[in-house]
């Protein structure tokens, strides 16, 4: 690129890139990792119902 043609282009301003707060981003972020995680196989224990206990091999 010759120095003319740089000089014909519009420089960058700040502002137009950065359009989107960043507490919005950070929200979209952990949205989309909320999303695309799978949900976790519970523990024995969580499944087992209220009161019972589990029986172990003597």
């Amino acid at each position: 690129m010759s120095a003319t043609e740089r000089d014909e282009t519009a420089p960058r301003t700040a502002s137009a890139v950065s359009a989107v707060p960043m507490r919005d981003l950070l929200a979209a972020c952990a949205a989309a990792n909320a999303i695309s995680t799978p949900p976790r196989v519970p523990d024995r224990e969580t499944l087992q119902p209220h009161g019972t206990e589990q029986r172990r091999a003597a």
